[in-house]
């Protein structure tokens, strides 16, 4: 339902009832939240404007001769977790890198809450919480070092601030290596501490390019709570990923890119409409990028070549 202002999302769903963690259901786009009262279940409708916090049209972007992007249109919606999936090199941290600002566009046009972030980088980046593919972190500086400098960075409250960083550290398992150089952490820990730097403001969008890599089972699961959260609030939330099980687990909506093309889009249930016999997710976007054949005839040659040089 919606009116001139705002959309309406019906909520509803179950919970966890796991301490600090709420678990979100999502179906259709929509976001489900209940809350658990003894044995009552209370459901709650939420209203969101209905401008959208991320938008795009015809984004182009070309590296010489070739076409990162071509012809993108985008739309995330408050309250939105928005899945940008896609295979290594279809375009993925290029469309995210133009969002953010940090490479400008050929072509085509781009909103962030109704800001240009070429023409308006610093007041773009101040309502954005980044995660980028590779972890951007001090090596130099630890992991307290550098969340208390990007906290003073984005002038927030010290000692609300304070409270948060700790709450997510704990969360995270970070306490014992808090301290310590960032050089000398892992790669799933540095993961972590760009993780807790793109919460700390709590922006209103947040864009994560792959943001489980080198992430354990729990850290993960408490990453998609973060985000389920964020979207509850009313944020919008752009999520890079070529695993397919994360976006149908954490996206409301999936936008599937190939060659630097958004070739299909929808809810799950929308994008296994748009193919013969659904299926998983795997399976649509085999189909939508037309590699199923291709897969098959691969694993036929493979499995040949297999057991061609075990009989040797």
């Amino acid at each position: 339902m919606m009116n001139s202002k705002y959309n309406y999302f019906h909520v509803f769903g179950t919970t966890d009832m796991h301490p600090g963690l709420v678990r979100y259901n999502l179906f259709k786009g929509q976001i489900g939240i209940c809350f658990q009262a003894g044995n009552v279940y209370l459901q709650k409708n939420f209203s969101f404007p209905a401008e959208p916090l991320i938008e795009t049209s015809g984004l182009t972007k070309q590296f010489g001769a070739i076409q990162a992007l071509s012809d993108v249109n985008l739309r995330v919606m408050p309250g939105e977790i928005y899945g940008l999936l896609g295979p290594n090199g279809a375009g993925k941290t290029t469309t995210i890198k133009t969002l953010i600002g940090l490479q400008e566009p050929t072509s085509g046009r781009i909103k962030v809450l109704g800001l240009e972030p070429i023409k308006n980088p610093i007041e773009v980046k101040s309502k954005i919480g980044y995660v980028a593919e590779n972890p951007i972190v001090y090596d130099s500086l630890s992991p307290r070092d550098f969340l208390e400098f990007v906290a003073s960075i984005r002038k927030t409250n010290r000692a609300s601030t304070e409270d948060l960083i700790t709450q997510l550290a704990n969360a995270f398992d970070m306490a014992q290596y808090f301290d310590s150089p960032i050089a000398t952490l892992s790669l799933g820990m540095k993961q972590k501490v760009a993780l807790v730097a793109s919460f700390i403001h709590q922006p209103p969008v947040l864009l994560l390019d792959e943001p489980l890599n080198g992430l354990d089972a729990k850290s993960s699961r408490i990453v998609k709570e973060l985000v389920g959260f964020h979207a509850q609030k009313g944020g919008a939330v752009l999520f890079s990923t070529h695993i397919m099980e994360v976006a149908e687990q954490v996206c409301t909506r999936i936008g599937i890119i190939y060659q630097g093309k958004i070739i299909a889009e929808g809810t799950l249930e929308e994008l296994r409409g748009k193919t013969e016999g659904g299926g998983t997710l795997e399976e649509v976007f085999l189909k939508l990028t037309h590699e199923e054949s291709e897969v098959a005839d691969t694993m036929r040659m493979l499995r040949e070549a297999f057991f061609h040089s075990e009989a040797k």
